[in-house]
């Protein structure tokens, strides 16, 4: 059962939220420069590259490195091309997994590894592998943990992981919603010093304001009327979210927010761009999840039955479209099922602060879900 009265009750939230998933969405803005401030560190910042890259190599585990190498596709595609390394492996623990490198990968690659764990054997080998190959690397991860003996044996260069101080002792704060952004913020650097994108300290510093003033809308503190998360959260409480995502940057946020319901609220959710979208998803909005789908008698007591599962359509658009846009066309769609819409638009600005605005609301509303269905 879905409790909408512990949205609007902070306290309530706080001793639900025993993972610390609110605190890590509210602080994604301090973690991007915290970031910042280690990949200057590390000196990224004065690296002189001789040329871009032929192709970004990206291994990692988890829902964050898998978000991680969506945004970089995402951001860079464009410039060169972006290769997930699948994970192999018996089991999804550290020991278990397993990470190839392709067999053309040489010397004119980058290898980049995003991990909020570090202890993986396989990283250590593929960084290892790398160096044989003539691959460079460059790794983001927690201090001290094995990888960073492995990258500084490979030569490449090791970028600590903002983390902070409460974190320390929570083993699932690595799928906390900030964790994205401490493993992705150092990457923007340093793809900015190749020219593979434009994401130079004062774009990170803005896209560090809007992850700030996204969690002041969004906070615990924020009734749900006047809270896009809390309110998005309460409209997905009994429904299968269709995610339709339309312009350069919601696409990606789009696939960050179903992997976010499924690993913080564990619900199911799809996701898909437009305007594939509609034929795609359309036979939902026309079978056993369709609004008016309810074969059975409609005047039967449904006091004690459990709420049916229905479509929701949720259209994620990074700006307006202009006369190019499939939004109408999409609402038209649901609507004539009789098939809700939720909408999210963010502000006005660049692709990185578009994007932050997105992820930072679909990243509070799947934790609102998740603490007000299990509570």
């Amino acid at each position: 059962m879905f409790d909408e009265t512990l949205l609007d009750d902070p306290d309530a939230l706080a001793r639900a939220d025993r993972r610390g998933l609110l605190r890590g969405a509210a602080e994604a803005g301090a973690r991007v420069r915290t970031a910042v401030l280690h990949a200057t560190e590390a000196g990224i910042g004065d690296l002189k590259p001789d040329g871009r890259p032929r192709t970004l190599l990206i291994a990692g585990p988890g829902t964050a490195a898998l978000g991680v190498s969506d945004l970089l596709r995402r951001l860079a595609g464009a410039a060169c091309p972006v290769v997930r390394l699948r994970t192999t492996g018996v089991a999804p623990a550290p020991g278990a997994l397993r990470w190839e490198l392709p067999g053309w990968a040489g010397a004119v690659d980058l290898l980049l590894v995003a991990t909020p764990d570090g202890s993986e054997p396989s990283l250590s080998l593929l960084v290892e592998q790398a160096y044989r190959r003539g691959v460079s690397v460059v790794a983001v991860g927690p201090a001290g943990a094995p990888l960073t003996e492995a990258v500084a044996r490979a030569h490449g260069l090791f970028v600590p992981m903002a983390t902070a101080p409460y974190e320390q002792d929570e083993p699932d704060a690595a799928s906390a919603p900030g964790a994205l952004w401490a493993l992705l913020t150092p990457l923007l650097a340093l793809l900015d010093r190749t020219g593979l994108l434009d994401a130079p300290p004062e774009a990170l510093e803005k896209v560090a304001d809007r992850l700030d003033r996204t969690a002041e809308r969004c906070g615990p503190a924020i009734a749900t009327y006047g809270n896009p998360a809390k309110t998005l959260a309460s409209e997905l409480a009994e429904a299968l979210p269709l995610i339709w995502t339309e312009g350069a940057a919601a696409g990606p946020a789009g696939r960050r927010f179903a992997a976010a319901l499924a690993e913080l609220a564990g619900r199911a959710a799809l996701a898909a761009d437009l305007p594939e979208a509609m034929p795609a998803h359309g036979a939902l909005l026309t079978g056993s999840l369709a609004a008016g789908a309810d074969p059975d008698d409609f005047f039967r007591d449904r006091v004690e039955e459990v709420q049916a599962l229905r479509a929701r359509v949720v259209l994620l658009r990074d700006r307006p479209a202009g006369s190019l846009s499939a939004a109408p066309a999409a609402r038209e769609l649901a609507l004539s099922h009789d098939t809700a819409i939720s909408e999210l638009e963010p502000e006005e600005g660049s692709d990185l602060e578009t994007l932050a605005e997105l992820i930072a609301v679909t990243d509070f509303a799947a934790v609102y879900l998740g603490l007000a269905s299990t509570a």
